[in-house]
């Protein structure tokens, strides 16, 4: 098997898909920012390389052994206090800078990890990928210029590009999800408005093997695809499952959406000029206001994805995982 390199594997989806590609056979190095703070995947038999999207300069050294394709899952998801500038140069610059020290390198593609979020409220479910783009805050607004930047440097690199869109991403090990489902289980979860928005979750395991699809079937060259599972649940649907399988009833009180939009508002703009952790933000509220569901008939026919964990299995193992592990 040729050799790989993985961006982000010190993260939860970076993690998985490079001890996955392992696991097939693949020699694979992860470029992280320190390799002192990696020492868990170099014990799984990973090899590292000292590289970072915010310093360009790091990138052709990082690259310069030469692989056979690059999975780029390294982004700057939200964080508070932070300048736009930074996202920028993570999300969307340094995509470029990577593409173009991966053309310098003879490497042939680079699997780039956008996002869903790019379409932002699906007004007329399921969106394709041909949906229209309406990105929300700057990391979205950072993801849609990423895409252009990686398509353009590939072209002129000489690289294929192919660019993926996960939708909401869950699985043990899962932090983003951890209070829906640990609200739930504890029975403190509140619903804001009435529920009916969809919410597409992709578990992990099918998301690492949509990746590798990505990286390794040859017409996939130039290609966007959206990764997500084979169901499209409402917000209400998700939440039935999630309380099923945790063995609670499900939450039954449900508030109006504005008020607590607003208070989001005023949490944003009195912590952020602090550099403080808002306790309520708006795209918290988002999560209930805006429908996610999507059509992976492209990536079915052209990469044969074919999700293989059914949401009630994901759940089950997402919350037995929380359980091993003391999280809820």
């Amino acid at each position: 098997m040729a050799g790989v390199l993985v961006t982000g594997a010190t993260g939860f989806t970076g993690g998985h898909l490079a001890r996955a590609l392992l696991r097939r056979g693949h020699d694979v190095t992860a470029m992280v920012r320190s390799e002192a703070a990696a020492s868990a995947l170099r014990t799984d038999g990973i090899r590292l390389v000292e590289g970072d999207l915010a310093k360009p300069e790091t990138l052709p050294r990082a690259l310069s052994a030469g692989f056979d394709a690059v999975y780029n899952i390294a982004a700057l998801y939200r964080q508070a206090g932070l300048p736009d500038g930074v996202y920028r140069q993570v999300n969307a610059i340094g995509v470029g800078q990577l593409i173009e020290a991966a053309g310098a390198a003879g490497i042939r593609r680079v699997v780039h990890c956008s996002t869903v979020g790019v379409h932002g409220d699906i007004e007329h479910p399921p969106a394709n990928e041909d949906a229209p783009l309406a990105p929300g805050d700057i990391y979205q607004v950072t993801k849609v210029e990423g895409e252009s930047i990686a398509r353009d440097a590939g072209a002129r690199a000489g690289v294929e590009v192919v660019i993926a869109r996960p939708s909401g991403i869950y699985g043990p090990g899962d932090r983003r999800l951890l209070k829906l489902f640990r609200g739930i289980a504890r029975r403190t979860f509140v619903v804001l408005g009435d529920g009916r928005i969809y919410y597409h979750l992709t578990h992990i395991d099918d998301l690492v093997e949509g990746f590798r699809l990505c990286g390794e079937v040859p017409q996939a060259a130039g290609r966007t695809y959206i990764l997500a599972g084979a169901e499209t649940p409402t917000l209400n649907e998700l939440i039935q499952l999630i309380a099923a399988e945790a063995g609670v009833k499900p939450p039954t009180l449900y508030l109006p959406v504005w008020p607590f939009w607003l208070a989001g508002a005023a949490c944003e703009a009195l912590c952020a000029p602090f550099g403080i952790e808002p306790p309520l933000y708006r795209r918290r509220v988002d999560f209930f206001t805006k429908s996610r569901a999507f059509d992976i008939s492209r990536a079915r026919a052209e990469l044969g994805y074919a999700p293989a964990v059914s949401l009630r299995d994901g759940i089950r193992r997402t919350l037995d995982w929380y359980r091993l592990h003391h999280w809820i």
